[in-house]
């Protein structure tokens, strides 16, 4: 049997899609999109083309990457595959360089034995019914908007802070993205939290959603969530336990705390404690 390690393009990007079903994962075409534009995929492909691995990198400035969409079609593990894709990943980029990722209960030993060390985790979190109208009201120095151009400095500098990056070049592409792009200001028009939703087959992703406080985060998943019928997910870091309560008593309920894992560092970069969404697992 003849398999062949490549980095994947356009082309493969229903293969992609395809292959994240095998395994009950939320992957769309826009989503793989945005992943291809944000970083590399490699994957493993048969002598008849079919794509039986993933592994996607995302590099950010400020030293750091995010691994993610690591996935073995279920009837080709136990060959190594899911270990040679991610260090085709990790190889891809600079010798040394902070790499992190969020971890299934399945792909941690893997990652241990290539050096990534647990360091903190996420709360993910689903809901079928939100409760959005049982909220406490804003003073009135607040006003949710919907994103401009405009407004974008402010809003990377937000990230920045929140996730101890800069990620331009990706949240601009998650934005355009985006099925709802808002920002809080306060009342001098400072930008004071932002957040986006994204529609994935299964759910409309909640992230990512960063704030001041508990109260500006809640509003803008309120205002994320109005009139949407169907499924929500957030994921949310750890440490935000008063938060993830308020969310649990509108509806949403925590299903999984998936560890994130650092190589080459043994914490997480600094942060100001303003992230209250991840954007999604693939991206940190």
């Amino acid at each position: 049997m003849s398999i062949a390690l490549k980095r994947l393009n356009n082309s493969n990007i229903e293969d992609l899609v395809g292959l994240s079903k095998l395994i009950g994962w939320d992957y769309n075409c826009e989503e793989v999109q945005t992943v291809l534009e944000s970083g590399r995929i490699y994957g493993h492909v048969n002598e008849e083309g079919r794509l039986l691995s993933s592994a996607a990198i995302i590099n950010y400035k400020e030293n750091l990457s995010s691994i993610g969409m690591v996935i073995v079609n279920p009837n080709y593990r136990g060959l190594g595959l899911g270990k040679a894709v991610t260090e085709a990943c990790i190889h891809s980029i600079t010798k040394g360089k902070f790499i992190m990722l969020i971890s299934t209960p399945e792909g941690e030993p893997v990652y241990r034995k290539l050096g990534f060390q647990p360091v903190s985790f996420v709360h993910k979190c689903l809901c079928d019914n939100y409760l959005s109208q049982q909220h406490a009201s804003l003073h009135n120095q607040y006003d949710v908007q919907f994103y401009r151009d405009k407004d974008f400095v402010h809003v990377n500098q937000l990230d920045r802070r929140a996730v101890g990056a800069d990620r331009s070049q990706f949240l601009k592409i998650r934005i355009n993205q985006s099925k709802k792009s808002l920002v809080m200001k306060n009342s001098v028009g400072e930008v004071v939290g932002f957040g986006l939703s994204i529609q994935t087959p299964e759910n409309l992703i909640l992230g990512p959603i960063v704030a001041f406080n508990d109260q500006i985060a809640i509003t803008l998943i309120n205002e994320l969530s109005k009139n949407h019928l169907g499924k929500l997910r957030i994921d949310i870091p750890n440490g935000k336990e008063r938060f993830l309560q308020t969310l649990e008593k509108k509806g949403f309920k925590k299903v999984a705390e998936p560890p994130i894992m650092m190589l080459n560092s043994s914490e997480l970069l600094v942060r100001n404690n303003s992230l209250y969404g991840i954007a999604a697992q693939i991206f940190g």
